[in-house]
């Protein structure tokens, strides 16, 4: 079977070829009609663009560099596989590199590796100061992720995680839990997600009418479930009885939750936990896992417009825009870790 050419695609989707190029090259001036019929006909005929020709013409390697901490963090996971589906809808490949929290390796990601192999980055940061994100001479157009920026330093993609927070505790203190404690932040490294996370679960009790001790936030070596296990051994082997334990992430809750059940205590009757990301093993759990759920498909595409925007006025040379904040969806999924037996979402 011959390979299907562009007139091919023009004749299904009913246009020019010209539209069909316009198409491919992204011109904004074609409208989300057209663009979406051309872009059906392109699946239909699995019709494939000469990416290197393309990209040769526009002065670009079609990579995009995708950096995070860990991807056997099941959330980074999925984040990935999202991103690099987005980015091949924009005829982008991506490249995934792992700093392993390493500042180092954050910091030659922040600076292109050194070299020109990449249009632009995506960067999910735990170790950069404010200081190295305003000092970037030379770097490729920056998409972050997380909350471990500050406001105007480069275009960003978060949740509202002091709101998730809140109304993740709030959950827990309609339940009748008071003594609810957060597992989650690293010591020594600069305010972000957990210290956000915490703010929220702060305002949860203050607007209850009860106290708030910053010692009710459990650092953690590492976002595992082992460490969430570690976190809740050295709580109760400190005399401490929780009732509702907030975790910063599913991995830890899913430690927290193991290590509950061998130290005889029920979850959720005893303790009701919940977590942050909704990855797939929070589901298949049991007692299955509550989690804020973040609209990871959200995250995935605005990053992406975001940083397709950055690479077209490198491009062009043109006006160069203030720095965007980009905040997406999120929502609890009530499960059985919380509510008992029945409660699946």
């Amino acid at each position: 079977m011959a390979r299907p050419r562009i007139k091919d695609v023009a004749r299904r989707a009913g246009v020019s070829e010209k539209t069909v190029s316009n198409v491919i090259n992204d011109y904004a001036h074609v409208s989300e009609r057209t663009r979406t019929a051309v872009r059906e006909a392109i699946d239909e005929l699995g019709y494939r663009v000469n990416l290197a020709g393309r990209h040769l013409r526009r002065g670009r390697t079609g990579i995009i560099a995708l950096v995070v901490p860990e991807l056997d963090i099941p959330y980074f996971a999925d984040l990935a596989t999202l991103i690099i589906t987005e980015a091949e809808r924009n005829a982008m490949t991506v490249l995934v590199h792992q700093t392993r929290e390493d500042r180092r390796r954050e910091l030659a990601a922040l600076e292109g590796f050194g070299s020109d192999f990449a249009d632009g980055l995506i960067l999910s940061p735990l170790t950069l100061t404010g200081t190295d994100l305003r000092d970037r001479p030379g770097a490729p157009p920056t998409v972050l992720l997380g909350e471990r920026v500050r406001p105007g330093q480069a275009d960003h993609v978060a949740i509202d995680n002091e709101r998730a927070a809140r109304e993740a505790t709030v959950h827990l203190l309609e339940l009748g839990r008071r003594r609810i404690w957060v597992i989650g932040g690293k010591e020594g490294t600069e305010p972000g997600t957990a210290e956000v996370r915490s703010a929220g679960h702060r305002a949860a009790l203050e607007a209850a009418g009860l106290p708030w001790d910053p010692a009710v936030l459990l650092r953690v070596e590492n976002f595992r479930a082992l460490d969430g296990a570690l976190a809740v051994r050295r709580l109760l082997d400190a005399g401490e009885t929780p009732d509702g334990l907030l975790c910063l992430n599913d991995q830890l809750a899913l430690g927290a939750m193991r290590e509950l059940h061998d130290r005889g205590l029920r979850v959720p009757e005893d303790v009701a936990v919940v977590g942050f990301d909704d990855v797939e093993g929070g589901r298949f759990s049991v007692p299955s896992l509550t989690t804020v759920a973040p609209d990871k498909h959200a995250v995935a595409r605005v990053a992406l417009e975001l940083l397709m925007v950055r690479i077209s006025e490198r491009d062009t040379g043109g006006a160069i825009t203030p720095p965007r904040e980009r905040v997406v969806a999120h929502r609890l999924l009530v499960r059985e870790s919380s509510m008992g037996t029945g409660s699946r979402a």
